[in-house]
């Protein structure tokens, strides 16, 4: 993948670090208080919920009091691992205030040296390589910054476009596996897969995925 950098990060009143990352065609900032309403708007697709929860938008009150408190704790841990919102680009480079795109995710698990690499875009956003240019990014951000080695991501079987996406951005498939849902959603009898890369596999791929837009 080529294209992305991250600047800064600067300082900030209190000694936080704002971190930017720029793609070729998308700036990502840490995820914020402040983007709650992007986040309900988000989840009231029915489109960007089908494989989550079968259609359904998630409520103002689980996103402002239960999701987006469990995002910014999970973000909580430097300035790499957690949360990150994603805008397009202005022609003002210094400036964030591009359309919102959606969010991705490089979150930290258990096991030291290992994060979950996930991703939420708006429809608009489908189909034009964004999710596999985020996750590359993320993913080279995740070994050369935050010493990472092991990447994974899981969707549902039938999720053919996001098993595409975690493809390209260089993931093999690691398993497939059931899970017991209290509401399964229309595919889930299918399974989950996971996809992982290793740092060792990334290196030797050049540190770039198989990017096609």
């Amino acid at each position: 993948m080529t294209g992305d950098s991250t600047h800064g990060p600067p300082a900030v009143p209190g000694g936080r670090a704002e971190a930017i990352l720029r793609t070729e065609r998308m700036v990502l900032r840490r995820l914020t208080e402040a983007d709650v309403d992007l986040l309900v708007e988000l989840d009231a697709d029915p489109a960007v919920m089908r494989f989550l929860t079968g259609g359904r938008p998630t409520p103002r009150d689980v996103v402002r009091g239960r999701i987006l408190p469990a995002m910014l704790t999970a973000s909580d841990r430097g300035d790499v691992l957690g949360y990150w919102a994603a805008f397009t680009h202005t022609a003002d480079d210094s400036r964030i205030d591009g359309e919102f795109l959606g969010w991705f995710e490089l979150r930290a698990t258990d096991v030291v040296g290992e994060a979950e690499l996930g991703y939420r875009l708006r429809r608009r956003a489908w189909g034009v390589g964004h999710a596999t240019e985020g996750a590359a990014a993320l993913i080279r951000l995740g070994f050369e910054r935050a010493g990472l080695r092991r990447v994974f991501a899981t969707t549902m079987a039938v999720n053919l476009a996001s098993r595409r996406v975690l493809a390209k951005a260089g993931l093999t498939l690691f398993r497939t596996f059931h899970e017991d849902f209290d509401d399964p959603i229309d595919g889930a009898e299918h399974g989950e897969v996971e996809y992982a890369l290793t740092r060792s596999d990334w290196e030797r791929y050049g540190g770039a995925g198989h990017v096609d837009r």
